[in-house]
């Protein structure tokens, strides 16, 4: 009996937390108008070799399900379908998940969806702590235990490109989601571990300006410029332990 009422219970866990997946990746889509797709998503974990439970011999991760065998983003980054895939048809997200239902989402960026720029989690902290304490208005940031992306409005290479001229230097650990990029948003799961928001999406208070991709959806989060938060990013990002060089994902 006890086993049977464990395995009811596993099942609603997992498909409320499908139902969750399902439901976010609507809300994206639908009422904020950024195009989604599934992600490739990982492997099921499966039983450890004996060395590996020893902590013996080579550590072994959660695998991502794509055929590269060292892929360094396990789960978080579109196979099939392909990124240029995203939507925002409520009727093909539905279809998505609902053959996926463990599928990441992964945002498309750029054009009339947000882009971001991310960094390690610990410079990612560091970032947010100052920008908090000179007043600065932040969007939306996702967070993994390895990588924080902070989401801002979409911008183009030549004004990205402005903005890093004038840097003395720009830490690699540093990565640009613009048009033709990507981001995996809560609450999927991917090799690094669960997607989360750090800061969520808040409802804008001022009315937002159209940009150079279109009106976004009146009902889509406020995002700042990537102006506004470049310089605390690479400053954070230079003063890590490594000095902001080491790709960490």
């Amino acid at each position: 009996m006890r086993e049977i009422l464990g395995r009811r219970r596993k099942l609603l866990f997992r498909r409320g937390g499908r139902s969750a997946l399902l439901g976010a990746a609507l809300h994206c889509a639908t009422e904020w108008q950024w195009p989604v797709l599934p992600g490739v998503g990982i492997r099921p974990a499966g039983r450890q070799p004996a060395g590996a439970r020893l902590g013996l011999g080579e550590r072994t991760g959660r695998r991502c399900s794509c055929p590269d065998p060292d892929c360094v983003v396990p789960g978080a980054h579109p196979f099939d379908p392909g990124l240029m895939a995203a939507t925002t048809d409520a009727r093909m997200v539905r279809w998505w998940w609902t053959n996926r239902p463990d599928a990441p989402i992964v945002l498309a960026t750029g054009g009339r969806a947000p882009c971001a720029v991310s960094l390690p989690a610990v410079a990612g902290a560091r970032a947010l702590a100052a920008l908090d304490h000179f007043g600065v208005r932040l969007g939306p940031v996702v967070a993994t235990p390895t990588r924080w992306s902070l989401l801002v409005s979409p911008y183009d290479l030549a004004e990205l490109g402005e903005l890093l001229h004038s840097q003395d230097w720009v830490p690699s650990s540093l990565r640009f989601h613009g048009e033709g990029g990507y981001l995996v948003l809560p609450p999927s799961q991917i090799g690094a571990g669960r997607v989360r928001w750090e800061r969520p999406p808040a409802s804008p208070k001022l009315p937002t300006s159209v940009g150079q991709g279109g009106a976004p959806s009146p009902a889509a989060p406020w995002l700042p410029k990537v102006s506004t938060i470049v310089d605390a990013l690479v400053m954070a990002s230079t003063s890590t332990p490594d000095g902001g060089s080491r790709l960490a994902y």
